[in-house]
């Protein structure tokens, strides 16, 4: 099982926040789908869950979806204590080492006979008592290896790490826009504006990067699409200073104005090694 987590997204109002969940779950199909990953999709508690048998294919896709904040990947049990206990003594055997220390972090949600250091405290002696044979040792500050434990009502998930996502907002929750896109600038801009959800449209060359960001995006040529809301160029700072904007008819953004070259290279190198797989 991978589950995600969004972040900004729980800020919003009630009505916003079930729109927004709404959108990031069909731009998380749509990407798995663009990766050929075939995938069962569902949404509960400010969470996403993603049963597919390719996770490593499914990882790297999910992790391009703006909106999420952090995945892992995890098995999963009831609520139960006895069996929290049992899947992470199970889920530990092939991750911890000879020697190595361990800690047990928890978080509860929901209604249970037990608290999140209840949780910690008996997990954490199931792994021990699972790998005494190798000498590990509990160690709560700075361990060797961090074993996680999150309960959601009556699901448990037993996972190792998080895996930092870029965050943002879905794209399509906010407006459209036209972004020019004729060098690793333009492409960061466009980029930048996606991360903040709106509906990119490109115009030059560079959009089968930003493709694997947005399966639906769309790459226009000459006539500017209808009902954009702004124009997105990738400027410096010198170069945005000469800038005309009264030939514009809607407002221009510069998403890298305050970036150096070494800022904008910097994205495009993460860009670029996210997607060359």
């Amino acid at each position: 099982m991978i589950f995600l987590r969004y972040s900004e997204i729980g800020l919003k109002s009630t009505p916003v926040r079930v729109r927004f969940e709404n959108r990031l779950k069909e731009n998380i199909m749509s990407m798995l789908a663009q990766d050929g990953v075939e995938a069962f999709v569902t949404k509960n508690d400010s969470r996403f869950y993603i049963e597919t048998d390719k996770e490593e294919k499914a990882v790297n896709a999910l992790r391009r979806v703006f909106g999420v904040a952090s995945l892992s990947v995890a098995d999963t049990c009831s609520s139960d204590m006895a069996d929290i206990c049992e899947t992470a003594a199970r889920y530990s055997l092939e991750r911890i080492s000879e020697g190595q220390s361990f800690a047990v972090k928890a978080r509860r949600e929901g209604d249970h006979q037990y608290n999140s250091v209840d949780v910690g405290r008996e997990a954490g002696s199931a792994i021990f008592l699972a790998n005494e044979h190798k000498g590990i040792k509990v160690k709560l500050t700075d361990p060797d290896k961090v074993f996680y434990v999150e309960v959601r009502k009556n699901k448990a998930f037993v996972f190792e790490s998080y895996v930092k996502c870029h965050g943002g907002l879905p794209i399509g929750t906010q407006g459209r826009v036209l972004a020019e896109i004729n060098d690793d600038r333009g492409i960061v801009s466009a980029w930048l504006m996606m991360k903040r959800g709106c509906k990119v449209y490109v115009r030059g060359s560079g959009a089968e990067i930003l493709k694997k960001y947005d399966p639906e995006l769309k790459q226009v040529d000459e006539d500017d699409p209808k009902n954009i809301l702004g124009m997105v160029l990738g400027l410096s700072f010198e170069d945005a200073t000469s800038l005309d904007v009264t030939k514009y008819d809607v407002p221009v953004y510069v998403p890298t104005v305050g970036m150096t070259d070494e800022d904008v290279s910097s994205i495009m190198k993460m860009i670029k090694e996210e997607t060359s797989g």
